[in-house]
Parts: structure tokens; C-alpha cells; sequence
């Protein structure tokens, strides 16, 4: 090849994976040629600040009670003038949207509490607490909450005179502590570790100065959360369960049964044959029975970033897969902000007593609504 010319080779076939170029070097005297200019992207994307005193409030009230602002016409990217000066969603469509750029707050915090001593028992040994403060703001640009909870389930256990008596120790134990911590801040792990071991040591106390033994030992299992603003903390021991519901993830049992059954499950068995063994659903920990050494609570915390129900239950509903069977006419259509939470528990207490009715049934219906956090200079 003479020095100063190019030879390319360029093989044209549809197979091949490899593109060979073989280049000899310009001359001294040549001069390189100039890159091109980069081509412009029109599918840039340009963010345009908004005056938020623009968004009527009536927009977000329509987001929280999922019906639809006006006709809804897909706008043309390309045609500015077809796009909207704000953008507005029914509430499944915000939902289907990216969450991770801005941060969520809180916008509703509703709860209802109710309990039932069952067809078949005479005393109700189930006890609930819940103590929540809510403080609502509203400007220019809508409306927010300060909100926080405390939510407590327990069922006890060692009969009428002993778990009635330990389910309510439990939870006045827990309200009182949490009530005091959250003063000042979203209790973490130690600050939950701490309450749960409290209430045990109460309970373990009664037990020991009574000298009770045996199934004479009065205990109850434990559910709880405790809430503020998008903040959510969950513990539990013992078979009470929290559950919650969402648009995108359906239903999650949030909590693992503290029973023999799961245990084996959790060692490696199958659980045809876990759940085969007579002592299945016999407790592997409650409150009350033993010292603080065999207490060991779940503890967990998340961020809620949809509308969501949280609903904390005692065995006596969930029992023979009731939620899994029932939840989506039961729970799913409350995530609106249009039911009546205390409505639905109460139906939902009704169908569970029909289903199973064996045992006392307590459950805590909890609904958060959240939107994204927007900025108060750009939308």
C-alpha cells in the first residue's frame, strides 16, 4: 500500500460478528478532520417551573378520592402547546408512575379498631390499643398531615381470669412506652426491643408472684406498628399477624408465625410435612410464660411509598387462610378514600366470625395515603 492512501477492508455479510478496519497513518502534513457537531435530541426533556399557586386544591382532593380531573387527553411530546400546565393523574395512573424521584408524603392517616368474643367462647381474651395524633395543615399549595400512631393486638392466652388479664397488660404496657417515645422520635430497633420486653417482664412477674405453672401461666401473643408521617416500624411475637394491602403489591403477610410449624418450615421441611406434626401450631414464644432470654420479637421497619391498608389481626380472623381467601372484596376496595374503614372492619369482622367463629377475633384497619412531596419552587 503507497504511503499516504487508505486501504479498508469491509466484508459484507449478514453473519458477521466482527468489523475489521485497518487504517495506515495520515501523513504529517495532513490535517485531522473536524469532529461533527453533535446532532441535537429532540427527545430532550425540558422541565418548566410552575407557580404552585397555580394547582387548584381540588386536584389533590380528586388524586386522595381517585376520581378522574376532566377529560384526560394524551398529550403530543413533540407539540408543547398539547401539553398540560400541570399534570394531573387519577390515582391508579399516579400509581403506575416512577415514585423514586421524589420523596412521598403523608396526606391520610384513617384507622378502626374492633373485637368480638366469637360464636363459640364466652369471654373475650383479645385486647387492642390504639393512640394516634394527627395534625392537619393547609396552604396555597393543598392540604398535609403531621401524623403518628401506635397500634397494638394481643391475644391472650391461660384462660378468662389469666389472658384477658395479660392481653390488657400488654398493650396499656406498649401504649404507655411508645406514647413516651414518640414525643421525641420514630422509636428504632432498641426502643421496640425495650417496650416487648417490658410487657413480657410485667407479665413474667405476675406469673412468678402467683406462683402459676404449667398452662396456668397466664401470656398473650403480640402485633403491633407504630407510625409517623411515611415512617413504618412492625414487631410482633407469637402467631398474630399484620398484613397489608396495596394497588401494585396485593396482599403481603408482613409478619411469620412464631409456632412449631414454621419453625420446622424455616429448618428445612416441606410444609405438608411441618404441618403434619400434632404440635404444628403450638407457640414457640409469647409474652408472659418465660424471662426475657426466650423473648425474641421481629422487628421491621419500611417507608410507605403508595396508598396502603395495614391490618394488624389476631388468629381468630386469620385462621383457615380467611385473608387469603377474602382480601380483595374485604380489603382491596378501602384503599379509597370514599369507604368507610370502621364500615368495613366491621364487615369483615361479620364474614370472619361466619368463617371461623371458633376463637375471640380482634382486628386494627389502618389506611395511609400518600402523594409525592413536590418542591415549593419547581413542580
Amino acid at each position: 500500500v503507497a504511503q499516504g492512501e487508505y486501504q479498508a477492508v469491509e466484508p459484507i455479510l449478514e453473519d458477521l460478528e466482527t468489523l475489521i478496519v485497518t487504517l495506515t497513518p495520515p501523513p504529517p502534513d495532513l490535517e485531522p478532520e473536524p469532529e461533527p457537531e453533535p446532532s441535537k435530541n429532540t427527545n430532550e426533556i425540558t422541565v418548566h417551573e410552575l407557580d404552585l399557586d397555580q394547582i387548584p386544591e381540588e386536584i389533590f382532593e380528586l388524586i386522595e378520592t381517585d376520581e378522574p380531573y376532566g377529560d384526560y387527553v394524551d398529550p403530543d411530546p413533540h407539540n408543547p402547546s398539547t401539553m398540560p400546565d400541570v399534570n394531573v393523574f387519577s390515582s391508579q395512573e399516579v400509581d403506575d408512575l416512577p415514585t423514586a424521584v421524589l420523596p412521598m408524603q403523608l396526606i391520610s392517616l384513617v384507622d378502626a379498631g374492633d373485637t368480638d368474643r366469637g360464636g363459640h367462647r364466652q369471654h373475650n381474651e383479645d385486647f387492642f390499643g390504639i393512640a394516634t395524633s394527627v395534625e392537619s395543615h393547609r396552604n396555597n399549595h393543598g392540604k398535609t398531615i403531621k401524623a403518628q400512631g401506635i397500634y397494638v393486638v394481643c391475644d391472650g392466652m391461660g384462660g378468662h381470669a389469666a389472658g384477658e388479664v395479660a392481653s390488657q397488660m400488654a398493650v396499656k404496657s406498649l401504649l404507655e412506652h411508645f406514647q413516651a417515645i414518640m414525643v421525641e422520635r420514630f422509636p428504632d430497633a432498641n426502643d421496640i426491643a425495650e417496650g416487648i420486653a417490658l410487657a413480657n417482664q410485667q407479665i413474667y412477674d405476675v406469673n412468678q408472684s402467683n406462683a402459676s405453672s404449667g398452662s396456668g401461666r397466664m401470656g398473650t401473643t403480640l402485633v403491633m406498628m407504630t407510625v409517623k408521617d411515611t415512617h413504618v416500624a412492625i414487631a410482633h411475637v407469637g402467631d398474630s399477624r399484620i398484613y397489608r394491602v396495596s394497588r401494585k403489591g396485593g396482599l403481603e403477610q408482613m409478619t411469620v408465625d412464631h409456632e412449631v410449624g414454621q419453625q420446622a418450615i424455616q429448618h428445612g421441611l416441606e410444609p405438608e410435612i411441618a404441618y403434619a406434626r400434632p404440635d404444628a401450631y403450638q407457640l414457640t414464644q409469647a409474652l408472659g410464660p418465660h424471662n426475657n432470654s426466650y423473648i425474641q420479637p421481629d422487628i421491621h421497619f419500611f417507608e410507605v411509598e403508595e396508598d396502603c391498608l395495614m391490618f394488624l389481626c389476631s388468629d381468630g380472623i386469620s385462621d383457615n387462610d380467611f385473608v387469603e381467601e377474602h382480601w380483595q372484596e374485604m380489603l382491596l376496595p378501602y384503599i379509597s378514600s370514599s369507604k368507610d374503614v370502621d364500615r368495613g372492619l366491621r364487615k369483615l369482622m361479620e364474614a370472619a366470625n361466619e368463617y371461623n367463629g371458633h376463637d375471640n377475633l380482634t382486628g386494627v384497619l389502618v389506611r395511609l395515603k400518600v402523594r409525592p412531596q413536590i418542591p415549593m419552587d419547581v413542580w
